[in-house]
């Protein structure tokens, strides 16, 4: 007999602001029970050195994972030059050293320049990757070393903001599947002296980060202290989509559309994504269209 799930049905998002020290996993198991929360996922690893923007989905949301997966992501980031780590960020034992000149620090922009764009990426052995099953970090504490296929990314800007010593902070603006520890220790192979992150936060997925709050641990913790609902702070399943234009449709058509029948209706955008919303202006999903006919339909409404 299947055992039952414990806690209360919620459905929405939640930005929280990851603490350092944490796995992703940590942060949502303590988030979930703060919640009392039946179901919730998050989207996206985040390694403990970082800090910042985790999605979670509670509920329904957690069918768009996947999604919110897909969306573009903001860094800063604190590079160390001179220094190669076995885990490329400062958790790790340091393997190889270089002197940092002057020149190295001149021309890391220009380095960093020739990331930019569609790249080939191989994740590195210490992240959460599988093979066979086996999570590749698992692997690397053995000493062993697996193969890995490179990844096609898009690095869409690096911004330098300063070179301290040897220390380099920098903006950089990615696409999903982008190991930022490799990026930096990638540049430093290529400048010729070393590098491993140092510190790392994601500032932004999509518009999470931006437009919406972030709550950390500490003040939700407070928050359940005073008897604060925190299910109210949970953003509706749509904040993932504002960025799709939105069309009205009447409710016989979208309960055709729920079937799987391939309708056709006016929408501004005839091809590519829109928030379906119904006479009541009532959020029910997100249709795929094509020549203004729909061929893929996603519910989100609760009945």
């Amino acid at each position: 007999m299947a055992r039952k799930k414990k806690g209360r049905d919620m459905h929405g998002l939640l930005v929280l602001d990851k603490p350092a020290g944490l796995s992703s996993n940590h942060a949502l198991q303590r988030v979930k029970r703060l919640f009392n929360a039946k179901k919730v996922g998050h989207t996206g690893t985040l390694d403990p050195l970082a800090t910042g923007v985790l999605v979670l989905c509670f509920g329904r949301a957690t069918k768009i994972v996947e999604h919110v997966m897909q969306l573009k992501k903001a860094y800063h980031v604190v590079a160390k030059l001179g220094e190669q780590t076995e885990t490329a960020d400062s958790e790790g034992e340091v393997i190889a050293t270089e002197a940092v000149s002057e020149q190295h620090k001149q021309d890391f922009t220009k380095v960093a320049d020739q990331f930019l764009g569609k790249i080939l990426q191989q994740p590195p052995m210490f992240s959460a990757l599988k093979k066979d099953g086996v999570p590749l970090y698992k692997i690397a504490r053995q000493g062993k070393q697996v193969e890995r296929s490179s990844r096609e990314i898009e690095i869409y800007s690096i911004e330098v903001e300063d070179i301290v010593n040897e220390f380099v902070a920098m903006n950089v603006n990615c696409s999903k599947g982008t190991y930022i520890r490799t990026l930096v220790e990638d540049i430093g192979e290529k400048l010729g002296c070393k590098a491993h992150v140092k510190e790392l936060r994601r500032l932004s997925v999509g518009d999470f980060g931006l437009n919406y709050p972030m709550y950390s641990l500490n003040l939700l913790e407070k928050f359940v202290e005073n008897g604060v609902s925190l299910e109210r702070l949970l953003l509706p399943i749509e904040a993932a989509f504002m960025g799709y234009p939105q069309t009205q449709v009447k409710e016989g058509l979208i309960q055709l559309a729920e079937q799987g029948t391939s309708i056709k209706f006016e929408a501004s955008n005839n091809t590519g994504f829109v928030r379906i919303y119904d006479t009541n202006q009532t959020f029910r999903g997100v249709a795929q269209l094509n020549s203004g006919r729909i061929e893929q339909f996603s519910k989100f409404y609760p009945n």
